[in-house]
């Protein structure tokens, strides 16, 4: 059986799909990009502020299935231009140590959603 989570404190979906699914244990949440959902503003100032936003959105989705950034044992992570990746990295690094860090793919795509420049799935395990 699925429970949908769902936040405030994380932007609404844009589609047909929901901020998060908890199946057992296991927590999918959908790819975050750079939406404050106080403001409905997209946060594009640069990539290290829009990388924060997404990671935040995460937190806030993560918080409300009652876990933490420990809790995730994989991450996706979309950008539109590989240039970015060090400074990318050095945000994401903020939010996981290495020694405990989930394992991960990073890979450039033509365009995203809104055309944002980052967007971060993960999975997160009770």
């Amino acid at each position: 059986m699925k429970k949908i989570i769902t936040t405030s404190k994380a932007p609404p979906p844009i589609g047909p799909y929901n901020q998060a699914i908890l199946s057992g244990n296991t927590l999918y949440i959908s790819g975050q990009i750079a939406i404050n959902s106080a403001t409905g503003n997209l946060v594009l100032e640069s990539i290290t502020k829009e990388t924060k936003q997404v990671l935040e959105n995460l937190k806030e989705v993560l918080a409300a299935a009652e876990m933490t950034f420990e809790n995730v044992v994989k991450t996706s992570i979309f950008i539109s231009d590989m240039k970015n990746f060090s400074e990318i990295n050095a945000v994401y690094g903020h939010y996981f140590d290495e020694e405990n860090a989930p394992a991960r793919e990073t890979v450039e795509v033509a365009n995203l959603p809104k055309f944002v420049n980052v967007e971060i799935s993960a999975i997160a395990v009770k």
